[in-house]
């Protein structure tokens, strides 16, 4: 009973912060002052800063920045331009043609970026007006974009992963190398769905592109080499066990400095402004990750999360039962907040859950970032959707629809973790040097 009125009290204090537009972090932490004031004998204030400070400082936190920097600086260079010129050549032959950059560029960009907000925006301003010049559907240019910008979610380094990481205090190395094969797949089945299109809506192709020549191919492909020099020193250091996640965010620093140098587009206003944007968006995922760690321990005193978790062993639920519980709740979740905050404001209850249930952690992160990338494109706040909007001005309603099939391709990408599991544990238990 007690831990019913303590829920009630949490729920009602958070939605009453959130409600009246106070920042996230600090929704997180007014809730858990609440719980300390009111279920323990623990002074708030000591308690708090002792928390907040234990979780800001925390060394594998340091990834964080230095990635979304990375990031930054890649976004305000001429990447975009090089990735259409380089991709272009080798997609044209693909049943669907040039509607594969869409899918191909947001793969390549995620493995530099770790965010689906950076993602899409860098590769839609590439891909949207050249599809559009070319006559593809309207619908198939916005509906594949809209989906395959959520990979900066999984592929690594994915900021996603890094708070996951932090908050239940697991090896971001291992999930950045279990996010890889399902990134992977999932760009493959939104490609498999542009083929499919092709096929079924014959009448929508539009012309087919001029001949090009193999050495001309090659000649073109010269501008991926280095984003894809960039993406294999920063993955393959954590995976041969060179680099810390920590260690390979320094090194992609350096390296996407070199390589808007090398583009003659790393001027003193690209500098400060890539500077400004990454310390912006770190201290708004710090100030939430510091209300998280704090309302964790505020629930651990009320005993909710271990009364929860003794709740949901004595219904004797099956993992794929609670798994199916989950998916539906993180879909409903993500309809109202974005993924970061769903993973810090929820993983105090959940994680004694999943590991009660017998339920690998680093498994669960990968099908948790699946499920955050579907709620991504689902009204009424699908953050892409709002983005997608921003660039091509069309409804809401109308974005939202033209991506539907891209969410059942993600659903889809459920199912598949789940009957194999192996595709996000097999490369962590099996990756070289970092435990």
């Amino acid at each position: 009973m007690t831990e019913l009125y303590a829920t009630a009290i949490f729920l009602f204090v958070l939605f009453a912060l959130l409600g009246s537009s106070v920042w996230i972090g600090l929704a997180l932490m007014g809730v858990a002052w609440v719980g300390m004031e009111l279920f323990t004998t623990r002074p708030a204030g000591d308690a708090m800063i002792t928390t907040i400070w234990t979780g800001a400082s925390s060394w594998t936190l340091t990834a964080l920045p230095l990635f979304i920097w990375m990031g930054e600086i890649l976004f305000r260079t001429r990447l975009s331009q090089d990735l259409f010129r380089g991709l272009a050549p080798w997609m044209r032959w693909l049943p669907g043609g040039l509607l594969h950059t869409n899918i191909a560029g947001c793969t390549l960009f995620a493995a530099v970026s770790g965010s689906s907000a950076a993602t899409l925006t860098t590769v839609g301003k590439m891909s949207i007006p050249e599809l559009r010049e070319r006559g593809y559907p309207e619908y198939m240019i916005i509906g594949t974009l809209a989906g395959a910008a959520t990979l900066g979610l999984m592929i690594p380094p994915s900021l996603t992963l890094i708070v996951y990481g932090v908050t239940i205090n697991e090896s971001i190395t291992k999930l950045f190398m279990a996010g890889i094969f399902p990134g992977l797949v999932l760009s493959s089945l939104f490609m498999a769905y542009i083929i499919v299109w092709h096929y079924w809506r014959k009448d929508e192709r539009p012309d087919p592109e001029p001949p090009m020549s193999l050495t001309d191919m090659f000649k073109e492909s010269r501008f991926l080499i280095p984003v894809l020099a960039l993406v294999f020193t920063v993955i393959g250091s954590m995976y041969f066990g060179w680099a810390t996640a920590t260690e390979a965010a320094a090194v992609g620093v350096l390296g996407s400095l070199a390589l808007a140098a090398l583009q003659r587009s790393l001027t003193w206003e690209t500098f400060t402004a890539s500077l400004m944007g990454a310390t912006r968006t770190s201290a708004m995922i710090a100030l939430i990750l510091m209300g998280a760690a704090f309302l964790s321990l505020a629930m651990g005193f009320t005993g909710l999360p271990r009364a929860l978790a003794t709740w949901i062993d004595t219904m004797n639920l099956s993992p794929i039962v609670l798994i199916g519980v989950l998916t539906l709740f993180y879909l409903v979740l993500g309809m109202f907040m974005d993924g970061l905050s769903s993973v810090v404001l929820t993983m105090a209850i959940v994680e004694p859950m999943i590991r009660q249930a017998g339920i690998d952690v680093i498994w669960f992160g990968i099908f948790l970032v699946v499920v955050i990338e579907t709620a991504q494109v689902t009204p009424p706040i699908g953050f892409n959707l709002f983005v997608l909007q921003g660039m091509t001005q069309h409804e809401i309603s109308y974005i939202a629809k033209t991506a539907i099939p891209m969410v059942g391709l993600m659903l889809l990408m459920v199912v598949i973790l789940v009957v194999w599991p192996e595709l996000a544990t097999w490369l962590p238990e099996n990756m070289r040097g970092q435990p």
